[in-house]
């Protein structure tokens, strides 16, 4: 049987990837002569390295949806990608766009969560990722929740300290003092790289709030990119943040889709509210799950359904 400290030795650390959410709202806060000096450049890296479709969303749906400017969910997906290795997506966030209401909700749903896994059978749902890449990660998730996916954004666990350091760094207000990763985190303000970064979220074993305490630090990481990336000189940086994205990231948003959120879904940002999916741990054959609970999930489900109605 696979002990604890293994299990969380081999758990990836989730939520860096939602950093990749800082680039589509922290150019909000750049200014008009923005998208008329590079305007090309990022138009050509987003819809020829960055756009993939997939087959599991409706590009129609979302399409009008954006027009209309309804709450959009975009499924966002840590991958640990290796040579010779399909990966794993080991961070899987529903990310929620209410702009009627100017807040955004991320629901983390656990990697190893016991899932049906469409045209495979139960297995973790990280795993829906190695069978079929995003699409099949998308289906998935739609299929556990219940829920209408518009977007999807996937990006590579190199691309966290890469981003941090393409906006220059960024500050954090940390409440304790730990070491993680060869680095040492006193408390109080703090400015942080892009490695500093990615170690100051990986700390989660020597938190006396475990989990909730690395979200927290997660939260700091995202809300710093923001706030760095509003207060920035995007013309200056904005070629370092492309290559990173087209290097680590991919999404079915084309660069239009990128401008309309931009335009009328900056003001999300203003209010973050996150959710932390909840379940067992369990054991069949040896292999550890979580098991999430039918009243668990229908918990999430509404709390995205009521995101949704603005």
């Amino acid at each position: 049987m696979q002990s604890r400290k293994v299990k969380n030795q081999r758990k990836r650390k989730k939520t860096w990837l939602k950093i990749v959410l800082a680039f589509f709202l922290l150019i909000a806060g750049g200014s008009a002569a923005y998208f008329y000096s590079i305007y090309n450049n990022v138009k050509t890296t987003v819809n020829d390295n960055i756009h993939e479709d997939i087959e599991g969303i409706n590009a129609e749906q979302t399409k009008k949806k954006l027009k209309e400017e309804k709450s959009l969910n975009i499924l966002l997906l840590g991958v640990d990608e290796r040579e010779n290795d399909t990966g794993r997506a080991d961070t899987m966030i529903v990310l929620s766009l209410d702009p009627a209401n100017d807040r955004m909700q991320m629901v983390s749903i656990p990697r190893d969560a016991r899932a049906e896994i469409p045209g495979e059978g139960i297995d973790k749902i990280n795993h829906s990722y190695a069978y079929g890449g995003s699409d099949r990660s998308v289906q998935t998730v739609e299929n556990f929740l219940d829920i209408e996916l518009d977007y999807y954004v996937r990006m590579n666990m190199d691309g966290l300290s890469q981003m941090v350091d393409a906006v220059g760094g960024i500050e954090v207000v940390n409440d304790q003092s730990f070491s993680q990763g060869g680095h040492d985190f006193e408390k109080g303000n703090l400015q942080l790289n892009g490695e500093e970064a990615l170690a100051y979220v990986r700390m989660r074993k020597n938190d006396p709030k475990g989990d909730a305490g690395r979200n927290d630090r997660q939260r700091d990481v995202i809300q710093g990119t923001i706030n760095q990336g509003a207060s920035m000189n995007m013309a200056n940086n904005i070629d370092k943040m492309m290559k990173v994205l087209g290097d680590n990231a991919a999404t079915n948003m084309k660069f239009a889709d990128m401008k309309n959120l931009v335009t009328n879904y900056r003001n999300a940002r203003h209010e973050m509210n996150m959710y932390q999916m909840k379940g067992e741990d369990t054991y069949i054959n040896n292999i550890y799950y979580m098991n999430i609970p039918e009243s668990e999930i229908q918990n999430t489900r509404e709390k995205i359904i009521e995101y949704s109605k603005g």
